[in-house]
């Protein structure tokens, strides 16, 4: 940045005369730029980069900022700024403030009502800055960004250009090209009163730091019906119990608050109060808070008040000085002026004059709320110094006055992740609502407007390494226990189970895009009558995920879970009228055939979504016609370790599925290389999570075959498709040769017309190894053909066997001898046992 380009605009630094030319085009920019969506998830991406060069203090980034600010005050505030941006401090911002990652998204609030609702810019955004505070503008523009606003910073001409490189920083770390044309910032004097009239002319929220002067000012600029965001003076007090004030311990912290900043935080302590009405209790406590007072004072360089200020306090302090021989005050100084103590009798709230200036007063807490609130548009923080009853009662009196903010002594200057400013949310504040109502039937299965306009922008895939099984169970052993909220275990299915982690805020962002991937299918939360019938208990997910996503449907459900009793099963399907089955397809298979007669004289399951597996085309023939199944479709596409990947819409089948996007980024690399295959190739599924504060598996190798799907979904929706292959554990190498359990079921169906569950057992012989095809009795009664049949129809097979590399068998079995994993139930594919 040259000394002549003083302002940021869209990424470009400009000088006066460019910014002038640019600054009467503001209508037509606001217009262009908002007509384009902001994800959060960019601007997320883009501050966690920033985050992570501020943290080191060897970036160039850190380097060009520490140049802009006092020597012994950058590393402070660069840390404060690297903390704010982290990916883990926004999002929880944003669930708190907004209520999700995505608001920006036209969803269903209640899923058993087709009316859409988001968060929307409130659209041109105009900050005007603090002088004082240098971290407070980008982080402003921060949320501003978040909440998807063009936003206009004015600094002072007498700023650094701190803020200007750090927004310069962030648009430079977004490849999409969104945020750096939605920041504006420019230095120039309030005494410009064109440019500022200019701004707050085509303003449609402007949020402003200073005193009321300042915001009346910008309050005459703004048009009819601006938002005008006010950051103002705020005035901040203690207050003590007689315990509290006889406590040592609670005046240093006290004495600490004080000290910090010198006051100059609206959330430092001007005012002690005390429970009391005794003016000698006042003096004493006054005589003695002035002893740590000034302990704690010579722990810390008293920077020098400026002219103004110091006359401030001397007058204020004289005037104390002759209220004594009134019997209303006394006063106790340090001899050098670095602090002092003002009692006095008078409970009314006074502003000090700062710079370590404390006064102490009586207030009975029956008074709390009538002496304070004259006050209540100044008040911001009270720190209380008591037992747990005393806080409460204490607290609800503050806040009847007016007071916004609670907080123990010693950490009035402290705030924690998503804590509101001042009573309110900033990204609230910076957003409205919005909302779509849709009557027309078609948008039943439509779970979010957006889908249907264009594809999602996501950002770039991780140019890391892949991560394996192995890789993320190691990565757990450093998890920290922040992150580490709910335990799951897999299946096991191809495998040893394996153990995956997530935080609470994680898995109910996982369960609510899951659930709207359920609407996508066709469950209909106002009608349907849901059972869940899969797997619970032994740490696996499946059962409690769909009770999750159930629940947050607001659907009717009947959380039987999968039993090994089927008569008791059916009999509760029956009696609480279930139309709707969740469950594994080898399980659902048992009962249908294990209650035949009962659910067919039934006839009232309509609908059966599943996981985990796929029904054969066979076993979707008899629930249709034999049951009067009228739709059977995925639930979901998920993983333990990743949660839910992909849905599978009303117009998807086979094992087509929507990607879950909000969650996720999908990579599909060679299945020999680590290069993506040309479009629609198939290869190997990659999945980076975007959506998840703890455990991130960033180019996640799920073990699953798949390509994707081109083209638009006759749904409507645009968000990318894949249809999924099959797995790498279902294929399996005998000798020399590479079989795949799909093939040979296939060949199963088409040359047998098979329809049950198949398994293929490896084992080690004398000389050669053995292939065998388990098959269920009840759908081949003739291994021998059987086995004859597949050999033609599988090659390899044949082929193998004839080169003496194995001996291959059919054999077929009862049902309940096929092998399972023992926590979900789902069927061994491949069972190898050598």
């Amino acid at each position: 940045m040259t000394a002549s380009a003083l302002h940021l605009w869209q990424g470009e630094f400009v000088d006066d005369a460019e910014a002038a030319r640019r600054l009467a085009a503001l209508p037509e920019l606001a217009g262009r730029v908002l007509a384009r969506a902001l994800p959060t998830d960019v601007v997320l991406g883009a501050c966690a980069a920033v985050s992570s060069e501020l943290a080191d203090p060897a970036s160039a980034l850190h380097t060009r900022l520490a140049a802009h600010l006092p020597a012994d005050e950058a590393g402070a505030a660069l840390a404060e700024l690297a903390s704010a941006l982290t990916r883990n401090a926004l999002e929880r911002k944003l669930r708190r403030e907004l209520g999700g990652l995505r608001p920006e998204r036209l969803t269903r609030p209640d899923a058993r009502e087709t009316v859409y609702e988001s968060w929307a810019p409130v659209g041109l955004l105009v900050h005007i800055a603090p002088g004082n505070a240098a971290t407070v503008a980008p982080l402003s523009v921060v949320e501003g960004l978040l909440a998807g606003n063009l936003n206009i910073l004015k600094t002072s001409s007498a700023d650094t250009a701190l803020a200007l490189d750090l927004l310069a920083a962030l648009g430079a770390a977004d490849t999409t090209g969104l945020i750096a044309e939605r920041v504006v910032a420019l230095r120039f004097p309030s005494s410009r009163r064109e440019w500022l009239r200019t701004l707050c002319g085509q303003a449609d929220a402007i949020a402003v730091w200073g005193g009321e002067d300042a915001v009346a000012a910008v309050s005459d600029l703004a048009p009819p019906g601006c938002r005008i965001v006010e950051w103002g003076h705020r005035i901040s007090f203690a207050y003590l119990t007689r315990e509290a004030a006889a406590d040592a311990g609670t005046l240093d912290a006290l004495a600490e608050d004080v000290c910090r900043f010198d006051q100059q935080a609206c959330s430092s302590p001007q005012v002690v109060y005390l429970d009391t009405e005794n003016a000698e209790e006042v003096w004493a406590f006054a005589e003695r808070f002035a002893e740590h007072l000034a302990k704690i004072s010579a722990t810390w360089p008293a920077p020098r008040p400026s002219t103004a200020e110091q006359a401030e306090i001397t007058t204020v302090e004289q005037l104390a000085r002759l209220e004594r021989h009134l019997g209303l005050t006394r006063v106790i100084a340090a001899a050098d002026g670095s602090w002092r103590v003002l009692a006095d009798t008078r409970p009314a709230l006074d502003a000090s004059p700062l710079h370590r200036s404390v006064r102490v007063k009586p207030l009975p807490r029956h008074a709390v709320t009538a002496t304070l609130r004259p006050m209540r548009r100044y008040l911001q923080t009270m720190a209380i110094g008591g037992g747990r009853a005393d806080v409460a009662e204490l607290a609800r009196a503050a806040f009847a006055a007016g007071v916004t903010r609670v907080t123990p002594i010693g950490s009035m200057l402290e705030g924690y992740e998503g804590e509101p400013h001042d009573g309110v949310y900033a990204l609230q504040r910076y957003s409205r609502r919005v909302s779509v109502r849709a009557s027309d039937a078609a948008f039943r299965t439509v779970a979010c407007l957006d889908d249907l306009v264009a594809a999602p922008v996501l950002p770039p895939s991780s140019a890391g390494p892949l991560l394996g099984k192995e890789d993320v169970q190691r990565a757990l052993t450093s998890l920290a226990p922040e992150h580490a909220h709910l335990y799951f275990r897999s299946g096991g299915s191809t495998g040893a189970p394996a153990l995956s982690v997530f935080t609470c805020a994680d898995y109910d962002n996982q369960m609510r895009a899951a659930a709207d991937g359920l609407l996508a299918a066709g469950f209909d939360p106002a009608r349907d009558r849901a059972a869940n019938l899969f797997y619970c208990g032994g740490m696996y997910g499946s059962f409690i995920s769909f009770f999750s996503i159930l629940e947050r449907l607001n659907a009717t459900q009947i959380p039987m879970a999968a039993g090994p009793d089927h008569a008791v099963v059916a009999e509760a399907l029956v009696a609480h009228r279930a139309d709707t089955l969740f469950g594994m397809p080898s399980y659902l298979w048992q009962l249908f055939h294990a209650e035949a007669d009962r659910l067919r004289a039934y006839g009232g399951i309509r609908t059966v979504f599943y996981g985990g597996e796929h029904f054969t085309a066979e076993q979707r023939r008899v629930l249709t016609e034999e049951f009067g199944v009228e739709v059977i479709r995925s639930a979901a596409y998920g993983s333990t370790d990743l949660g839910p990947l992909g849905y599978q819409c009303a117009e998807s089948g086979g094992s087509v599925h929507h990607v879950l996007t909000d969650l996720h980024t999908l990579e599909i690399l060679d299945p020999h290389t680590d290069r993506p295959v040309p479009p629609g190739e198939p290869g190997r599924l990659v999945f980076s999570s975007r959506a998840r504060s703890g455990q991130r598996l960033d180019r996640y190798e799920i073990g699953d075959l798949g390509r994707a799907v081109e083209g638009a979904c006759p749904c409507g929706s645009h968000v990318p498709r894949l249809e999924l292959l099959g797995r790498y554990g279902d294929v399996v190498r005998v000798g020399t040769y590479f079989f795949n359990y799909r093939r040979i079921l296939g060949a199963a169906q088409e040359r047998l017309g098979y329809h049950g569950e198949m398994q293929l057992l490896v084992a080690p012989g004398s000389g050669r190894e053995l292939l065998t095809v388990r098959l269920d009795e009840d759908y081949a009664c003739d291994p021998a053909g059987a086995r004859d049949a597949l050999a033609a129809e599988v090659a390899e097979l044949a082929s193998a066997e004839a080169e003496g590399l194995l001996a291959f068998a059919v054999e077929t079995v009862r049902r309940e001898t096929f092998e399972r994993t023992a926590t979900s139930g789902k069927l061994r594919t491949v069972v190898d046992l050598r």
